[in-house]
């Protein structure tokens, strides 16, 4: 069994979550992605939003939310993603970056559209109520 390990930004408004759509594939992610050797948790999602989003997190002030793990998507089935998410103000104005196409704001009704692991934290963040 092999893990990517990732980690994911987790900006909630109006009770939707920002999501980000890769150039190239067909479903969403929440922003973050693959830490580099290293890192901690709080530089990888510095420097991936930084990425991916064009805005500056503020790492000082992040709260993890929790860390899930599902088969990841697009890879063979023994391959699972681990995504350690953070709550976080930033600095700056979103656009998409890097490898970015689209961002859009998800609400939970759009679960479906998004990766395995990206559902279990939709459903997590529906049970807090921090989702509708």
């Amino acid at each position: 069994m092999r893990e990517i390990d990732k980690v994911a930004w987790i900006l909630l408004e109006d009770g939707r979550v920002l999501s980000t759509r890769s150039s190239g594939k067909d479903v969403w992610y929440l922003p973050g992605g693959k830490r580099e050797p290293g890192e901690t948790d709080l530089e990888t999602l510095h420097r991936e939003i930084d990425e991916e989003l064009s805005v500056e997190v503020d790492v000082r002030g992040a709260e993890h939310l929790g860390t899930f793990t599902a088969q990841a998507h697009g890879h063979a089935s023994d391959v699972t993603v681990r995504m350690t998410c953070y709550r976080a103000g930033y600095r700056g104005q979103l656009r998409p970056a890097s490898e970015i196409a689209e961002m859009a704001w998800l609400g939970y009704a759009d679960r479906h559209r998004t990766s395995p692991v990206d559902q279990l934290i939709f459903d997590h963040l529906r049970s807090a109520d921090l989702l509708r």
